[in-house]
């Protein structure tokens, strides 16, 4: 009996028999999907994460730059306090007072400190003479100010006087415009004023380089009577400037940028670029000097995904490939549990169909014997004749089994399949058969259903047709109509008059149903006044496996 357990699991998990590829695939899709939502949401974490970060980046950035430009102020202002107690402040004051502010000159990102003057125009011949007379008699103001132009604010000291300051010696900043503008502006506000984006004259010969300046207006008179006597400033390359800023945060694996009023390229003035992968930007306006910069930086990453991504994928796939891997092992499992249920299904039902065969087969026997022996009797001479014959028709009877056993269920001829059926009723006696036909060799599951139409014919003929009287015939003729069909042909004679039966027997249906669905082909059977006539059309094929043993051997 088949384990009802075993049914009831295997039944449950049918879905897996009719999808074995489908469900592993399945689920490695819903590994791999929860695996992408989880990286996502990583991601998503780390872009806040990195935000909050750049935003810090961005305010220590910000606050280095203000920190830079303070403090070259307050250099400044001890330079405006220096013209401003003084009338006049010569060339080695002003030397020494540098020195004592900026050392070398490169202190807080600057390339030094220098004085200017604000002097009328028509006043600059005067200055040009004085200089001229006292320390460098080729100091000459330039470019000459223009016909429109009231003030000139010559450079007159510059330090450190390295051969790049001493470039800029005499250079009128009043006459660029960028400079002017700066310069009026602190004039108005009477605070230092950083000037927009220029290139200094120390960098003449670099196009393209940025700079600016700081300028630091140094006002005289009382209340009632103020003037403006000239400029304390510091010129500034802006990428010397963001390095020494840099030196006051921490994060060096971003890239800055800072552009000079607006985000432009026009307006860049200095950036700074990390190595990596661009990422989101920030953007701060800052105050400097009473000027607008714009601070942009960027985060960089060093691949497309984070670390904690990385590894959540990796493991992921690693992950929907294990479940992918054992949802096969499951569903191939399932698919042979399947296998195993449907065979134990067939074992049972072909069980079922050998015992109602066997029982049918032993009350054939039982009458074959009967008739036999009443066959035998009437033929029979002697007691020891009567047992002799007996004997060999009861063993002759199990010919067909033994027939298809010898040949190891390979193939069986059509005419010793009909010849082992009738053997019985051949003993002794072979007027009672007549049989002709070509060698035919028949595949094992044709042989055997031509034996059992064969053994039902000749037990119905034994029980009520020819082979019940001693001078009934039975004849059995075969054929090949084609290559792959052959034709056997039962009739009977000599026998009580046939009708038709009432009901349908086994036999009957035995032959008209399972052997022709076994055989592929209608049996004819007629029930004719003269005797049983049947045509049986079998297929002439190649061997094959007998189905009822080699399902599972």
């Amino acid at each position: 009996m088949i384990d009802q357990a075993l049914l009831d699991r295997v039944q449950k998990q049918a879905w897996f028999h009719k999808y074995p590829r489908g469900w592993p695939f399945l689920l490695f899709v819903i590994a791999s999907i929860t695996t992408a939502v989880s990286v996502m949401a990583i991601e998503r974490a780390d872009r806040q994460t990195r935000r909050v970060e750049l935003d810090r980046n961005l305010t220590e950035i910000a606050s280095a730059l203000e920190r830079r430009v303070t403090e070259n102020i307050a250099l400044l202002r001890a330079g405006g306090a220096l013209f401003a107690s003084q009338q006049d402040v010569s060339e080695d004051q002003f030397r020494a007072f540098a020195e004592d502010l900026q050392g070398k000159g490169n202190l807080y990102g600057s390339l030094g400190m220098g004085w200017a003057p604000l002097v009328p125009v028509d006043h600059l011949s005067e200055l040009e003479v004085a200089i001229q007379g006292s320390r460098d008699p080729d100091w000459l103001v330039h470019p000459r100010p223009g016909v429109r132009q009231e003030y000139a604010t010559p450079i007159v000291y510059l330090e450190p006087q390295d051969p790049v300051n001493r470039m800029a010696t005499a250079y009128d900043m009043f006459s660029d415009p960028t400079r002017r503008a700066a310069m009026e502006r602190a004039m108005a506000l009477g605070k230092p004023v950083a000037s927009g984006k220029v290139q200094l004259v120390q960098d003449i010969q670099k196009p393209g380089t940025a700079g600016f300046l700081i300028y630091m207006p140094i006002v005289v008179g009382g209340s009632g009577h103020r003037q403006v006597k000239g400029f304390v400033f510091s010129p500034f390359r802006a990428e010397q400037f963001l390095a020494s800023a840099s030196e006051l945060y921490r994060n060096d694996q971003i890239d800055v940028a800072v552009y000079d009023g607006s985000v432009a390229p026009e307006n860049l003035l200095a950036e700074r670029q990390a190595d990596g992968l661009t990422g989101p930007t920030m953007e701060r306006r800052i105050d400097v000097g009473s000027h607008v910069w714009v601070v942009a930086i960027s985060d960089r990453k060093v691949g497309l995904l984070s670390t904690a991504s990385r590894i959540t994928l990796f493991f992921g796939a690693l992950t929907s490939l294990m479940v992918m891997a054992i949802g096969r092992f499951i569903t191939r499992r399932a698919a042979e549990d399947r296998r195993v249920l449907e065979w134990l299904q067939g074992q049972a039902a072909i069980r079922n169909s050998l015992t109602r065969e066997l029982n049918h087969r032993v009350k054939n026997t039982l009458a074959n014997v009967l008739s036999i022996a009443a066959l035998t009797r009437r033929r029979a001479t002697d007691i020891d004749d009567f047992t002799d014959s007996l004997t060999a028709r009861i063993r002759a009877l199990s010919a067909t089994h033994d027939l298809l056993s010898q040949s190891d269920w390979r193939h069986a001829a059509l005419g010793d399949v009909v010849r082992s059926e009738l053997a019985p009723y051949m003993e002794g006696s072979e007027r009672h058969v007549e049989m002709s036909g070509p060698d035919i060799k028949l595949a094992p599951n044709d042989a055997m259903s031509l034996g059992l139409a064969i053994h039902e014919l000749a037990t119905n003929a034994a029980k009520y047709g020819a082979l019940t009287r001693a001078e009934g015939r039975i004849h059995v003729r075969w054929s090949i109509v084609s290559p792959e069909l052959a034709v056997v042909h039962w009739r009977e004679e000599g026998g009580p008059v046939v009708r038709a039966p009432a009901k349908r027997g086994f036999g009957r249906d035995l032959i008209e149903k399972i052997v022709a669905h076994e055989l592929k082909a209608e049996v004819e059977l007629a029930f004719l006044p003269t005797g049983v006539e049947c045509r049986l059309k079998v297929p002439v094929r190649s061997s094959r496996e007998f189905a009822l043993r080699s399902e599972r051997r």
